[in-house]
């Protein structure tokens, strides 16, 4: 394998329809741009992921749940964790990011998602308690992380299209180990988790990949790349 071609997996339902959807390739081509090297995006349906996930140098779980498999999903982000290799979750990969910790970190087999089980007991995503659609926010992102490192500084202003988040009856359990708080906006509520002791491995509720249509790169698909392209090399 070429190191200076990245070999990336964008999980998730392709739909043209979708913003983020249509943002994605092309902030990958311009971080890639930035970097001088060559990225090879591929989509993977859930309902028909490949049997093997070892040829892809990273993972990007992209927006637009639920999907059509949301086991297949899961499948694919726990490979990432377990592999070490880097992933990046926004929007719905941030809320199946946080409910494949819950299942096979916490133990939590019972561990749902509110859009598809509303009235599980254990539903560790559920609806926000003021939906994120089509607006921007400021965030303050923790010191010292892969996310602030990514941006360079610590406020940053991003975009939403959202209407669930982790669940704060469980927020604290979940967040007591390796999965870690990074990003809260005005409110002060959680939008960024990333995990401890992973090479890159970074969840946000906001969607970072649609400041390319407006000509920036986004500096999250920047880090991933990097991320990936030291994991290759």
């Amino acid at each position: 394998m070429n190191a200076r071609t990245v070999h990336l997996a964008l999980i998730g339902d392709y739909n043209p329809g979708v913003i983020a959807h249509q943002a994605i390739p092309v902030a990958l081509e311009q971080a890639a741009g930035a970097l001088g090297l060559s990225v090879r995006p591929q989509w993977l349906d859930t309902d028909r992921l490949p049997d093997t996930l070892h040829d892809f140098d990273g993972f990007w779980c992209v927006p637009a749940s639920p999907y059509r498999d949301a086991d297949g999903a899961l499948r694919a982000i726990r490979f990432a964790r377990e592999q070490r290799r880097p992933f990046l979750g926004t929007c719905g990969g941030f809320q199946h990011a946080v409910l494949e910790y819950a299942r096979n970190v916490m133990g939590w087999a019972d561990a749902e998602h509110g859009e598809l089980a509303p009235d599980a007991k254990r539903a560790v995503i559920t609806p926000l308690s003021c939906a994120l659609v089509e607006t921007t926010d400021t965030l303050r992102l923790a010191p010292y992380t892969r996310i602030s490192e990514a941006y360079g500084r610590l406020d940053i202003e991003e975009g939403y299209r959202c209407r669930y988040g982790m669940n704060p009856a469980f927020a604290s359990a979940l967040l007591e180990g390796d999965l870690i708080p990074t990003g809260h906006d005005s409110a002060g509520d959680l939008r960024a988790v990333e995990l401890l002791d992973h090479p890159f491995y970074v969840a946000t509720l906001f969607q970072p990949e649609r400041a390319a249509l407006k000509g920036i790169t986004p500096a999250l698909a920047i880090a991933l790349l990097q991320a990936c392209q030291a994991q290759s090399a």
